[in-house]
């Protein structure tokens, strides 16, 4: 039972120290050393920028494009569109990504470097273009509250009539 119970603690401890080696084995880039400029949003251009650093200088790179419909790199379109760009001497890389004009979802930008085998995503999410400016849609009757009101007053003094009209019918027949 102890071996059993030294053998689990071992594997455990092995585990804690060698997931953080594992996940740097790749070169992995932070999400704050990507910059996503411009509008998100159907049928828009954004510049997808990994800072200095993320790559080896002068690296080739390439960029994957993954998502809902096609988007264009350059003047490739296709489901999942690649490109291959050349990292500046710091290392960085930037790529213009067009999304379609019928684009929904999210989009997914991921750069290797084929070199320093390093690799980053960015995650696109189409924002829709409101076309009311803010305003909701009026579905409903616009009429003011005191005529609400006193419509419903009305209905409740004709049905009050009724009543007192019944009761004097009925102590008449009566009598």
């Amino acid at each position: 039972m102890g071996k059993k119970t030294f053998a689990a603690i071992a594997l455990a401890v092995l585990a804690v120290f060698a997931v953080p080696a594992a996940a740097n084995a790749a070169g992995y880039v932070p999400d704050s050393a990507i910059t996503v400029s411009g509008a998100v949003v159907a049928g828009g251009t954004v510049a997808v920028t990994f800072d200095d650093g993320a790559f080896a200088a002068g690296e080739q790179v390439r960029f994957d494009v993954t998502g809902e419909g096609t988007a264009t790199l350059s003047v490739f379109k296709a489901a999942t569109a690649s490109i291959t760009k050349t990292a500046t001497a710091q290392g960085a890389a930037t790529v213009n990504v067009t999304l379609p004009a019928n684009a929904t979802g999210t989009y997914t930008v991921t750069a290797t470097g084929l070199t320093s085998g390093n690799i980053s995503t960015s995650a696109l999410t189409i924002t829709a273009v409101d076309a009311g400016a803010g305003d909701l849609a009026n579905t409903g009757y616009a009429a003011p509250v005191a005529l609400i009101w006193a419509a419903a007053g009305a209905l409740l003094l004709g049905l009050a009539l009724v009543v007192v009209l019944t009761v004097l019918r009925r102590q008449r027949a009566n009598a």
